[in-house]
Order: C-alpha cells, then sequence, then structure tokens
C-alpha cells in the first residue's frame, strides 16, 4: 500500500575528510548536529554532509523507530514517491545527491567519468571507483568560494609559459614551443592535441623531478614577493604549496582557472572536466555517484593516466550561474544535465513562499532560521528549522512561512535560507 505522499523528515550522513573545517566553525558540523542531535567534536574535520540515498552517505527516515528505515528502502519500495516520469529514466531511486561542503583545505584535482568510462573502471578497479554512473555536479556557493575549474584559454596559459620557467624545465623547450606557437588558424583539435600532450607529460613526472622543481618555484617567487606584487595564481600556487608540500598540483594548478564564487553564485562542472575546491562552503548538488578520478594535491591513490586520457581540454573561462528569479525570494540553478536543478530560498521574517507541484521528488534542507512548511491545502503545520531536511514526493506542493519576530526563537536568524534540490524542470518538458 502507498503511504501517504507527505514530507518525510531525513536524518543524514556526514563524512569527516580531511579537508572538513574543523568543529564549530563548519555549518556541515552545525546542520549535522541539529540533523542528528549529536554533539560537535571541536577538533574534527567536518567537510560534507550527505542527503540522499547513495550507499557511502545513506539518508534514513528521521521519525522511524529503531532501526530507521533508510531513504532508498522507502522510495523502491513506493516507485510512485518518484514520479512516473523518473521512475522509468532511473528506476526506483533518486537520481541526485544532494550535499553541504565546508572547505577548509583544498581537494585534490580531480575529474569525474563519464557514464561509459564509470562503467569500464567500476568493472576493473570496484574498490576505488564504487559505482557505474557519471557525475556532473554544480556548486551553489554559501559563503565565498574559491576552485579551480577548466583549462585557462590559448592566451593565459602562453603567459604561464612564459613567466613559469619550472614548467619549460619540466616539459622541455620544443613542447613549451610547440604550445606558444599555436595560433587561430591551427584550429581546437591541433591545439588540444599539444595541451593533451604537455598536461600529461607534466602530471606524470616522476616525483624526484617534479619535488625539485615545486621547490626551486617556491623559492623564487618568495624572493620575487619582496620586489613586486605576486598575482593571484602565483599567490594561490604558495598557499597550495603550504598545504601540500612538493606536490605536482602546485605546479598544475596554473594550467586552470581560478574562480571566486560570491554567496549565491554557482559553477557546474561536467564529466571529464578538470577542477578542485579550494575554500569556503557551498550547497552541491549531483547525479547520484562518488566517483572521482584524482592526479594531485590529495594523499590518496592518483590515477594520473586514467585522468591524462580522459579529459576534454576544453579551454576558457567557465560559465557562472546567478540563478533565475522564480519569485521575490527564490533563484533557479538549471545546469545542462537532466538529473538535477536546485532552488535558493531566502525568506525575510514572516513572509512566505510556494513551492509548486513538481512531477518528481525533491530534498530541502534548511540552512539558517526557523519557520514553518505546509502540505498543500493542509490545515496543520509542521516547524523547520536550521539542519531539517526533508523528502518531499512527487505532485506535492509546499508552502514554507519565515518565523516572525514573535513566534521565532531568541537567538533564531533574521532570514529562513533553505534548498531545494529535483529533477531538472527541463526533463519534463
Amino acid at each position: 500500500m502507498e503511504p501517504p505522499s507527505k514530507p518525510r523528515r531525513l536524518r543524514c550522513s556526514v563524512q569527516n575528510y580531511d579537508w572538513g573545517i574543523l568543529g564549530a566553525g563548519s555549518t556541515v558540523a552545525r546542520l549535522y548536529s541539529k540533523n542528528s542531535a549529536s554533539e560537535i567534536v571541536p577538533d574534527k574535520p567536518y567537510a560534507e554532509l550527505w542527503m540522499g540515498t547513495h550507499p557511502s552517505g545513506p539518508s534514513f527516515i528521521a521519525e522511524e523507530a529503531e532501526p530507521p528505515k533508510p531513504l532508498k528502502g522507502l522510495v523502491s519500495e513506493n516507485p510512485g514517491l518518484l514520479g512516473e516520469k523518473v521512475a522509468e529514466r532511473w528506476g526506483t531511486d533518486l537520481p541526485f545527491l544532494f550535499k553541504v561542503l565546508s572547505v577548509a583545505k583544498a581537494l585534490s584535482i580531480q575529474a569525474h567519468p563519464d557514464k561509459e568510462l564509470a562503467k569500464v573502471l567500476h568493472e576493473t578497479r570496484p574498490e576505488v571507483y564504487k559505482d557505474s554512473n557519471h557525475k556532473p555536479e554544480m556548486a551553489v556557493a554559501i559563503t565565498e568560494f574559491e576552485a579551480l575549474c577548466g583549462f585557462v584559454g590559448v592566451e593565459e596559459l602562453k603567459t604561464v609559459l612564459n613567466s613559469v620557467p619550472e614548467f619549460v624545465e619540466l616539459i622541455g623547450h620544443e613542447d613549451a614551443n610547440k604550445f606558444l606557437h599555436v595560433n587561430e588558424d591551427d584550429g581546437d583539435d591541433k591545439t588540444k592535441t599539444i595541451l593533451q600532450k604537455i598536461f600529461t607529460k607534466l602530471m606524470s613526472a616522476s616525483k624526484d623531478e617534479y619535488s625539485v622543481l615545486v621547490s626551486k618555484m617556491k623559492a623564487r617567487l618568495d624572493a620575487e614577493n619582496k620586489v613586486r606584487t605576486l598575482t593571484e595564481k602565483e599567490q594561490l600556487a604558495l598557499r597550495l604549496e603550504k598545504m601540500y608540500p612538493s606536490d605536482i598540483g602546485v605546479l598544475s594548478s596554473f594550467f586552470f582557472n581560478y574562480v571566486k564564487l560570491k554567496p549565491g553564485e554557482a559553477l557546474y562542472l561536467g564529466a571529464n572536466e578538470p577542477h578542485a575546491y579550494l575554500s569556503g562552503e557551498c550547497i552541491e548538488c549531483m547525479a547520484t555517484s562518488d566517483n572521482v578520478v584524482r592526479a594531485g594535491l590529495t594523499p590518496k591513490f592518483r590515477d594520473v593516466k586514467t585522468l591524462c586520457s580522459m579529459l576534454t581540454y576544453k579551454q576558457g573561462f567557465p560559465e557562472i550561474l546567478r540563478g533565475i528569479p522564480l519569485n521575490p525570494y527564490t533563484k533557479r540553478y538549471t545546469p545542462p544535465f537532466d538529473e538535477f536543478e536546485v532552488d535558493r530560498c531566502v525568506l525575510p521574517k514572516g513572509e512566505s513562499v510556494v513551492f509548486p507541484v513538481v512531477p518528481g521528488p525533491s530534498l530541502f534542507i534548511v540552512v539558517s532560521g526557523e519557520g514553518h512548511l505546509k502540505i498543500d491545502n493542509s490545515v496543520g503545520e509542521d516547524k523547520i528549522t536550521e539542519g531539517h531536511v526533508f523528502f518531499v514526493p512527487a505532485e506535492t506542493e509546499i508552502g514554507v512561512t519565515a518565523a516572525s519576530g514573535a513566534d521565532s526563537a531568541n537567538d533564531a536568524p533574521g532570514a529562513l535560507q533553505l534548498y531545494r534540490a529535483g529533477v531538472n524542470s527541463k526533463f519534463f518538458l
């Protein structure tokens, strides 16, 4: 028998990766503590809050008796909660994974495979690549957020080759000159071929080779910093070297676009695109996968050969999304992937907003503030507060009202801030 189509409050999972923000300074820690009624450990890193059905960090129905029912079990037994079209396309599972990230230290230089490669990697190395799905993703900044994303344009890379002598020393004058002489008439294919060759040569260098050159670059930049102002990328390289001494990722960071998001701005990443999150806090949404191919800025397994062969080698600055207003309080971020979209809602005290019926499932998280949630035209309301996470079935209208000064807690922030993840609206057109 199908259960009532009502929102289900979830108890979610946390990941304590070493790059996370420590203790109470982490939004992930604060939200997880409220979500799970657990104490925050001051010297423990809190990196990611996971919301969804992925087995590496599953969510559970909060109001269920012990042992709690996994969300995956609920939707598997009741595919109608996902909506007909979603169940037909993706089966009895959520097609997206929703997260909050708190980043203190740079994540690895990485890329996520497309579906075809993911299947091969999962079959050959299941202990490293846990599933066979692709992993396009999008990050919406909660605070100022820094990332490396995609390869810089041709002219900027030429500047790098002319101004970072350690590169030329490692990849050789012949290959460096080939790229320096690239022009508009050569076409994208030739440019990509040369870029792939020099990037692969850089990333495939032995530790003995690159560690000496990273140290040499650091000494040079430290000396030059006394007589001139270093560029942003040079300052970033020195920051990364402090986090990951003698790592090839310090040198390779010059190859990538340095992106700074303001709160409310978003960045999306397709399959086979290189990136590394550097600092800040964000909402992240992706296809349900945890496949990561790493090659730098990490103590974890590095699959350099796979990474260098899988990348698209597209060049140019990535598109920054600022959200399309749905109403005065809500913006929608729509990446070019069927699996997901994200809504950001900032609701002043006492104001209300309606999330209309959609043909697919949604996950909601309250990041700050408090208020009330109402289902369709029902009489009753449920109180919501920061750390609350809800699964909302398909075809369910949700009304949200921010607490007014009179009915909010004394320490409650002025606005109710929440995020919704759902299947991309364009998928249903």
